[in-house]
């Protein structure tokens, strides 16, 4: 039997619960089969669909109101929360955690928590049952060396346990291979000389009622202010696999790097065509090859040829197992950590110019209302005829003489692709399609990879162009999968939170504007608040229904509406954070933003893990577990976006600490109780304006407008005002960055920037 028949005949009966000598009756589990079902139920257990209450007695998780299963966060003030795996009845948003049971984990880990107390208006607490996986097998911080002992403080403050180090333990294994994204390990001979230097640690030993860990040096990664070592400590605490196995090497070395008949049997030859590659000036591996001609009855060729890494990368092969676990690319600044190695991602599977490469091909015929008639896909080889970027094509578009004549024979391809790009970009549109044209930030830096400025990331008609192609690309493979196999990898886009979506409309009303959903239904909860002092008050809760009537048209509208105006940026700003992440999954439901009805990716499969899964599916290959694959993805994508964002925030501070004392333009984006959350102005970088600093007056937080008013003067700061702040200090081990008001009378410190 099973794992899910299992806990489906546990599931069905009352209260979901059953002991091991109920099941093995009803099971009729006799012999070996009884040894399978005590091996299954603890197989569960592991899991944590099951609970074990007490000795052989189980219960189903998600039928419980009295356990649930989830994620550990961590405050740095020792507390922390239980971020639940499935919504749990009768309460609402996450269950508190106190210290003296926080202590039995570790920030991340996934965890069983017995729900001790439940309020009425939905606040839970809890405790710690049971440690299902453990987050953190290393953990990279600070060498430091106390009189009872040496240990290792944690780089991340949501780790609230120090690390002991054992004497003996205090040096990496001499045989250890480390590969390094950055510069060499530093030299070290003696324990005195690791103080203060920052380490990879091996947990030996976890916490447990109180105690501290135990665990060994791995590696030596220098002072955390040394050249390169800031990228080091970020993949390490992200646990990013940045370290290729020898048998990965010895696979990808082995591949050979010219294309043979063989390879060429059943392939469609596409080399006669003038194809090319589109992409950023220091792009190094080419996914992507595009081809736009007119057919004879007015229609438009679109032809997307995408490297078939599915060619060399076969399942079940060291790189395969590799590749998964990486699940994608992360792009640091200055470097990256690729989910290939660079035999392949950079040589035979890239598109380069001028070479024979092979592709699988998405041949789209499209009319002129930008609907797809007609589709075919195969497995083909091309050899690009240019390696172009999107600043040349651009300018070749717009008339710049020197690249028209240097690209002649292409200009009327360009034109044609521009042509085509436009048609799709409104078919789009028309379906409600969402475009935030917010600005993104290109940060610069020296040679030594110390952050010098921040510019506007440029995004033109070249980019519209690929972009453009590759959602046609993407659309129309997840609709063919759709309807050819049984069961596929969609990239989802869930509707909007209906809290979020409320939140939203009561600051976009302080502006005079709305999505236009009408009156957003609502259930309020009344309860009793029971203060210590005895006193007693009573709240309202107010939740918005999940009856919500919305759809990307009402994003659409009103990001037309705010367009060139002063307040589009923070609405626009606000507008994206209210809605879901995309995220992978087994189960089609539609792309929100996109207004797609099926969408998946398939256009980067050097980068990309659920890519080259999806080229296997349109090859006809079976591919195995494929609901694990789109959840261990997802996962994978959040942890790398972590790690690229928080090593920009540390080279943001970085770069804001020799300006402290200096005054910015800013724009308030979000108001609390601790005061002003701002952004500067061109720099895109964050900090906070504590309350307690604002002149003039003694401020409080009002809740239910979202403003910090004065008490005496009634002065309001909103979200979307415009201020002018000073740089007053600048927390390098938090990065956070804290700014005070610079009033009309004040004269700046410094230079105006």
């Amino acid at each position: 039997m099973t794992d899910a028949a299992i806990l489906d005949h546990i599931t069905t009966l009352p209260h979901a619960r059953a002991n091991f000598k109920q099941l093995v009756r009803e099971l009729g589990a006799r012999g070996e089969a009884r040894a399978d079902l005590e091996t299954a139920l603890a197989r569960l257990t592991a899991r944590g669909d099951l609970i074990e209450v007490r000795p052989g007695h189980y219960a189903v998780t998600a039928r419980s109101r009295e356990f649930a299963v989830g994620r550990l966060q961590m405050h740095r003030d020792g507390y922390g929360f239980l971020i639940a795996e499935r919504p749990i009845e009768g309460i609402a948003g996450d269950v508190f955690i106190p210290p003296e049971s926080a202590e039995k984990a570790m920030h991340g880990d996934r965890i069983v928590v017995r729900i001790a107390r439940i309020e009425a208006g939905g606040r839970a607490d809890g405790e710690i049952v049971k440690v299902l996986k453990r987050a953190h097998p290393t953990v990279v911080g600070e060498f430091r060396i106390g009189r009872r002992g040496q240990y290792v403080v944690p780089h991340d403050d949501r780790i609230q346990q120090w690390i002991e180090i054992p004497e003996g333990m205090e040096f990496p294994p001499p045989a250890q291979q480390v590969d390094r994204i950055g510069v060499a390990p530093p030299k070290v001979s003696s324990v005195e000389e690791l103080a203060g230097m920052v380490v990879n640690v091996e947990l030996l030993e976890f916490p447990e009622k109180g105690e501290n860990p135990v665990g060994r040096v791995i590696e030596i990664l220098g002072h955390a202010g040394d050249f390169g070592v800031d990228v080091e400590i970020v993949i390490r605490k992200h646990h990013l696999p940045h370290q290729f196995p020898p048998e990965v090497l010895e696979q990808a070395q082995s591949i050979a790097n010219v294309i043979t008949g063989r390879d060429l049997e059943g392939r469609r030859d596409f080399r006669a065509l003038d194809i090319v590659t589109i992409d950023g000036e220091t792009a190094r591996d080419f996914d992507d090859a595009v081809w736009v001609d007119r057919l004879p009855g007015g229609n438009y060729a679109l032809e997307v040829h995408i490297a078939d890494v599915s060619h060399y990368v076969r399942p079940g092969t060291a790189i395969d197992s590799e590749a998964r676990l990486r699940g994608t690319s992360v792009y640091f600044p200055d470097r990256a950590v690729p989910m290939l190695p660079y035999e392949l991602s950079t040589d035979i599977c890239s598109l380069v110019p001028h070479a024979d490469r092979l592709v699988l091909s998405a041949l789209l015929e499209i009319d002129h209302q930008g609907q797809v008639v007609a589709q075919e896909f195969t497995a083909g080889v091309i050899r690009s005829a240019e390696r172009m970027t999107y600043t040349n094509v651009h300018l070749l578009l717009e008339g710049d003489a020197g690249l028209r004549d240097r690209y002649r024979p292409l200009v009327e391809r360009f034109e044609l692709m521009q042509e085509l790009a436009l048609v799709l970009n409104k078919k789009r549109v028309r379906r409600g399609s969402i475009d935030f044209d917010l600005p993104e930030p290109l940060i610069e830096f020296d040679q030594f990879g110390e952050m010098t400025g921040v510019t506007r990331a440029p995004r033109n008609i070249a980019h519209r162009l690929i972009e453009e192609f590759m959602l046609a690309a993407n659309e129309a493979v997840a609709s063919h999968l759709e309807h050819t196999v049984e069961e596929s990898i969609y990239r989802i886009h869930e509707k909007p939170d209906p809290k979020r979506v409320m939140e939203f409309e009561e600051v976009a009303a302080h502006f005079g504007y709305s999505l236009g959903v009408g009156a957003i239904p609502v259930k309020k909860f009344g309860y009793t608040d029971k203060h210590r002092d005895g006193t007693k008050k009573r709240r309202e809760i107010v939740i918005a229904d999940s009856g919500l009537n919305l759809s990307s048209r009402h994003y659409q509208k009103l990001v037309a509406k705010i367009e060139g105006k002063p307040e589009e940026r923070i609405l626009s700003y606000l507008m994206l954070r209210s809605l879901k992440q995309a995220r992978y999954s087994t189960e089609n439901e539609g792309h929100f933003a996109l207004a797609a009805e099926s969408y998946t990716h398939f256009t980067s499969p050097i980068r990309r893990y659920p890519d080259l899964v999806v080229h296997r599916l349109l090859r006809g290959s079976a591919v195995a577990d494929l609901s694990r694959i789109a959840d261990d993805c997802s996962q994978s994508e959040r942890r790398a976006a972590d790690a690229e964002r928080e090593l920009v925030e540390w080279k943001k501070v970085k770069f804001m600490a020799e300006r402290v004392g200096q005054d910015f333009d800013a724009l308030i984006i979000s108001t609390t109780k601790y005061g002003l959350f701002v952004e500067l102005a061109e720099l895109f970088i964050e900090g906070l304006v504590p309350i307690d600093t604002l002149p003039g007056d003694q401020y409080t937080y009002q809740e239910n407008v979202r403003k910090v008013v004065g008490k005496r003067t009634r002065r309001e700061f909103s979200i979307g005002d415009r201020v002018r702040v000073i740089l007053d200090r600048v927390d390098a081990n938090e990065r956070k960055l804290q700014f005070s008001l610079v009033e009309e009378t004040t004269k700046p410190h410094r230079r105006k920037r």
